[in-house]
């Protein structure tokens, strides 16, 4: 193991610690770096370089240096180097899932899922980029012709999470890249190895130098601070919690910087009274257990009605009592929480709906370590006022409320300051639409646990974010409209 670069944490890919700023990989200005712990062990796996204000505003000069000349790239060789991305990652999905597991914890069939879905964001956007339209029109007055080009909105900063370091960063690059954007990469300080082992399969790709940089820091808001007072940078995404995504977004408003947000959420699953149960049961062990339930889709909250409610409750904790609990690698199929405060977190939550009259069927108690794990729950009777029904879990549990007919279940649903996500399960195809249209959130998974396509727009409403990732509106989020009135 050396400073710059890992060659023995994960066989066959190269895994690189320090910084990637115009095409180069470079130490942090003051030399500092910071430690990498996989959260199965609690033990450190890596030491990457910390990103000062100073490399933010290289990694500014660098992107502008290379913006002229990328936007100027014809779609076509944007379209295929993406498309030579999808490839080399797909090549090494197991060494990049493996990667994953080790920084991140979740179980191995997690992580290869998620390369999958991730790769699959350099393969839809290498078909995007050339599927850029403008408009061409005759005015209403008829005196002259509306012309509408689309061009890139420029410099763009990228902000990931933890919990999804593949998916979120190439759901990002993605399409800017395919729009003619260059890009500043700021990966989840737990999480930032496989954002660097992206940024050597971009280059590999063929991505010229200073079109994507990749800085990991523990200085998380004031290189964001710093990327975004340069005026030069006109675009941010973030994906990550709400309160966070609210100060980046009053950051953001002093330069007049186009936000995409991809925030928190507070998913509701409805099971209505005609459902198929196994089909229900299946579909919210999905959507609770994707990713080990560390995700902004998860469902948070599981409405049933009360004429199948002990049916459907008994179900699944049989189901969640079945999850083998361990390190991601041992073939577990839930593995660690990212760190001790999630812990601590998702138990509070589950202490306080017990303090409050809900039941623990199945868990309901941390692990003893080493390692920062958390079993399969679920709870039952949940009342109204505890806190898991009002805050995301981000955790493995599952609580359970009743409800009487459509109207109370929406309501319920509807009931929480966020609108990402929502699952419906029924046998009525009219009335699972009637209860989709009336869900105030931003995609619906009807008769489905899961949501999530690279074809399809990822966002959600009121607290949950702005804009869309994902499918055609994903793209056009990496540019401008520009309009040019003329006469022929």
């Amino acid at each position: 193991m050396t400073q710059t670069t890992l060659e023995d944490l994960v066989t066959g890919l190269r895994v690189p610690t320090d910084l990637y700023v115009g095409g180069r990989w470079t130490a942090a200005e003051d030399g500092g770096r910071f430690a990498v712990v996989d959260p199965a062990t609690g033990e450190e796996i890596a030491q990457v370089a910390n990103g000062t204000v100073e490399d933010a505003r290289r990694c500014v000069d660098a992107a502008d240096a290379a913006a002229a000349g990328w936007a100027a790239t014809s779609p076509r060789q944007r379209s295929e180097i993406l498309r030579r991305a999808f490839e080399l990652m797909t090549a090494r999905g197991e060494q990049i899932a493996e990667l994953m597991v080790r920084e991140n914890g979740k179980a191995l069939a997690d992580a290869r899922g998620e390369v999958a879905y991730a790769a699959e964001f350099f393969r839809w956007y290498a078909e995007e980029a050339v599927r850029i339209a403008g408009d061409v029109r005759t005015a209403p007055s008829g005196n002259n012709r509306i012309v509408v080009l689309r061009q890139p909105i420029g410099i763009s900063l990228l902000i990931t999470p933890w919990n999804f370091p593949a998916a979120m960063a190439t759901r990002k690059i993605g399409p800017a890249l395919a729009a003619g954007c260059t890009v500043i990469l700021k990966p989840a300080s737990e999480t930032p190895l496989t954002a660097l082992a992206l940024a050597e399969v971009l280059a590999e790709a063929g991505v010229p130098a200073g079109v994507v940089n990749v800085l990991p820091s523990r200085r998380s808001g004031a290189v964001a601070q710093a990327v975004l007072a340069d005026p030069r940078v006109r675009k941010l995404s973030f994906t990550g919690s709400t309160e966070v995504g609210r100060t980046l977004l009053k950051v953001a408003a002093d330069q007049v910087v186009s936000c995409s947000m991809e925030l928190g959420g507070n998913a509701p699953l409805v099971v209505l009274e005609d459902a198929d149960l196994d089909v229900a049961v299946d579909g919210a062990m999905v959507a609770k257990m994707r990713n080990g339930g560390e995700a902004c889709t998860a469902a948070n909250r599981m409405y049933v009605h009360r004429s199948i409610a002990t049916q459907f409750t008994e179900r699944l904790a049989r189901r969640m009592a079945d999850v083998t609990t361990g390190p991601g690698l041992s073939g577990a199929a839930l593995g660690p929480l990212v760190n001790a405060e999630a812990v601590e977190k998702v138990h509070e939550l589950v202490q306080d709906a017990a303090g409050r009259g809900a039941r623990v069927l199945v868990g309901g108690r941390p692990g003893d370590g080493p390692g920062y794990f958390y079993p399969a729950t679920v709870l039952a009777d949940v009342p109204a006022g505890a806190r898991i029904l009002d805050e995301e879990i981000f955790g493995p549990v599952a609580p359970v409320v009743v409800f009487d007919d459509d109207e109370e279940a929406v309501r319920l649903a509807n009931n929480t300051e966020y609108g990402l996500v929502a699952y419906v399960f029924t046998r009525d195809l009219a009335r699972g639409l009637r209860v989709a249209e009336a869900l105030d959130c931003g995609m619906v998974g009807l008769n489905r646990g899961v949501v999530s396509d690279p074809a399809a727009p990822f966002g959600g409403t009121k607290q949950s974010g702005l804009g869309r990732e994902g499918g055609h509106e994903g793209l056009l989020e990496y540019t401008e409209s520009k309009y040019v009135a003329v006469d022929w």
